[in-house]
């Protein structure tokens, strides 16, 4: 009965790591930072849904940086005044 309640509470465990956003197993998508598109290409003003997928996507901004088909949008100077605006740090990759 105690290892069943052991097994239970390391799958719970997973599943969070899995579901939190930035956690060490969440997938990188791409297709989340469109909403960003706007403020990433002409320099409008992020809005709320960009920044929260910006946020979640965080620990991927230097494999999408490493893409040749989406470097330009992740080095561009848009791209840096829509983290700053939305208060996260510029990655150095």
């Amino acid at each position: 009965m105690a290892m069943r309640k052991e097994v239970l509470l390391v799958a719970m465990m997973l599943a969070l790591v899995v579901a939190a956003p930035g956690g060490a197993l969440a997938a990188c998508e791409v297709g989340q930072l469109t909403v960003c598109m706007p403020a990433i290409t002409t320099g409008a003003k992020p809005s709320d849904a960009c920044c929260g997928n910006l946020r979640a996507q965080q620990a991927c901004f230097c494999q999408y940086a490493k893409d040749p088909s989406l470097a330009r949008y992740i080095t561009s100077p848009h791209a840096r005044e829509t983290l700053v605006s939305c208060g996260l740090a510029v990655p150095h990759c």
